[in-house]
């Protein structure tokens, strides 16, 4: 059955893959609902049941609260048209995007509200409830099992090489775990990695991509590319291969519905686009992730990059400084350092990390993250590059501490 409103079939590489038969009939079947603006956004608009007078918003005037700045950094126009739905597919944002990320136009990109409902639309897609299954490599982000267990879906774990802090594709068994089981609908690859830090090479997802024993969709879970090198990111992937896919973000985390997008193939992205509901990303959510990746946006991103890679440049150097803290484990490839806490023997040690963790928090004021309980990441506190004076307050405290 061909996809529906499919205009470009994308990649033909490689020769063993077929979208088609790994999405649910259902879904392959679904009639997209058709939404108002999907035909028409000019005119007398009274096609859609929406409030003619206009938004119920008050004064902006000498208010502090987050609503109201976010909504200050619309123009007049747009908080005008806070009555009226969005556009359903945002296009020029889309143009923008696929401009900033390499591939050919807006429809290889697919906007959600978050990385996460990218993921949860990707298994909503993909997989039958009760019976399909995905493969993770842990130690990983752990909404990939949560959203899999939302969805009644199998998790098959291989976890990554983790002696010496390597955190690396363990392709020797995954290759064993592709043979063994030849229905897994997606993989999950974090790269740089979450709690790691650590890039995946791309010969390594290219060998998992061409790999014939496994015939689903490679996910990249890119949220912390930005902090890597350049040269490391796999969308340059997405255009070769029709079987991978590429997920990240526009950094406003504090929006409600932030903004996520999917890199991929455009017939995948058009299942995703059948699906989705009518209007997920806001306007407002939509203008700012505009302004981030404009020219001017990006410049600032760009500095403030640069910024935070020498902050975390030097919270590495104060960390490997500090008694009591051992190996800084990972690649350092994100806006965060992996660090071992270590005990009176010099062992790494999941006790004293959380205590450190919890003193941190509460009498110190400084929340780092507990991260212990990971494969490969035992004693480990997961620390956030901050401001130049916020990263040498936490070494200072932690230095207190131990």
């Amino acid at each position: 059955m061909p996809i529906l409103g499919l205009k470009t079939p994308g990649p033909s590489c490689p020769t063993h893959f077929d979208l088609e038969t790994l999405i649910r009939p259902n879904i392959l079947a679904l009639q997209p609902y058709r939404c108002a603006r999907d035909d028409y956004s000019a005119g007398v608009l009274l096609d859609a049941n929406e409030n003619a007078i206009g938004p119920s918003i008050p004064s902006l005037a000498n208010s502090d609260n987050v609503a109201a700045q976010t909504l200050s950094l619309l123009s007049d126009d747009e908080i005008a048209s806070l009555n009226r739905y969005p556009s359903p597919t945002h296009d020029d944002l889309k143009r923008s995007i696929a401009k900033l990320r390499g591939v050919p136009d807006e429809q290889w990109v697919f906007l959600g509200v978050g990385s996460d409902e990218v993921i949860d639309m990707l298994y909503r897609v993909l997989c039958v409830p009760a019976k399909d299954r995905v493969m993770t490599c842990p130690p990983t982000y752990g909404m990939y099992k949560v959203t899999a267990n939302v969805n009644d879906v199998g998790v098959l774990e291989v976890p990554l090489v983790t002696e010496d802090g390597k955190f690396q594709l363990d392709e020797e068994a995954m290759d064993e775990a592709f043979q063994a089981n030849a229905d897994l609908k997606m993989l999950f690859i974090c790269s740089p990695g979450n709690p790691t830090g650590t890039i995946i090479p791309l010969d390594a997802i290219r060998r998992v991509a061409e790999n014939p024993k496994f015939k689903g969709v490679i996910v990249v879970d890119e949220a912390y590319i930005d902090f890597a090198p350049e040269g490391t990111s796999a969308v340059n992937l997405v255009n070769e291969f029709a079987n991978v896919c590429v997920s990240l973000g526009v950094s406003m985390a504090a929006l409600t519905d932030r903004l996520g997008y999917l890199i991929a193939p455009p017939p995948l992205v058009q299942i995703l686009t059948n699906t989705k509901a009518p209007y997920n990303v806001s306007l407002p959510t939509a203008s700012l992730a505009a302004s981030a990746v404009s020219t001017e946006g990006l410049a600032t991103m760009s500095r403030s990059v640069a910024t935070l890679n020498l902050n975390r440049k030097a919270l590495i150097e104060g960390l490997k400084d500090t008694k009591g803290v051992g190996r800084i484990l990972g690649g350092n490839h994100a806006n965060f350092v992996l660090a071992e806490i270590l005990d009176s023997e010099g062992k790494p040690s999941n006790q004293k990390a959380v205590e450190v963790y919890k003193t941190m928090a509460e009498s110190k004021g400084v929340v780092v993250r507990f991260r212990g309980s990971e494969r490969g990441c035992e004693g480990c506190l997961r620390i956030t590059v901050g401001t130049e004076e916020e990263c040498k307050e936490a070494v200072k405290q932690l230095a207190a501490l131990l």
